[in-house]
């Protein structure tokens, strides 16, 4: 088993400008007039992939408060297979795989797919949320930040 390198608590009191600045960056897409639960869904299939515990724990327990039905959340690590998501979500998932994987660059096809579920400034917009999820990944994985109690993320989520 794992442990802790540090928490979450320990990033916002030790680099409270870095922390800040990433807050700041994950909060753009939403204030653009990005959907806050395909939001959601991105932020969450983004941690899966990179194995973050930490921010799985926090993307489910913000997206059921949103309303994201459960069972898309549990189906979201098989999206494709899965008939609940709608073109312009798998548009998103797709994308969002793609800049979060990032094996020999986008696709042409990724790409058009985006583009066509999506306008310009959404999608680079889309892809502030991406690139900011991409960093807290990057904290929570490195550091192994431990999830929370569902009791507490829930408080933690509603603040």
């Amino acid at each position: 088993m794992s442990h802790a390198r540090s928490q979450y608590e320990e990033f916002k009191a030790l680099a409270p400008d870095a922390y800040d600045t990433v807050l700041a960056l994950g909060k753009i897409a939403a204030k653009a007039g990005i959907d806050k639960q395909l939001l959601e869904l991105i932020k969450l299939r983004a941690s899966q992939i990179n194995g973050c515990a930490f921010c799985v724990q926090h993307h489910i327990l913000l997206g059921e408060s949103l309303g994201i039905p459960v069972d898309k959340l549990n189906l979201l690590v098989v999206w494709r297979e899965a008939p609940l998501f709608s073109p312009r979500e798998r548009a998103a998932l797709a994308w969002t795989e793609a800049l979060t994987l990032l094996p020999g660059g986008v696709s042409d096809e990724v790409y058009a797919g985006a583009r066509a579920a999506f306008s310009e400034k959404e999608l680079l917009y889309l892809t502030s949320a991406i690139a900011s999820i991409n960093v807290w990944n990057r904290f929570g994985a490195g550091y192994r930040w431990t999830p929370a109690a569902r009791q507490e993320a829930v408080a933690a989520a509603a603040s």
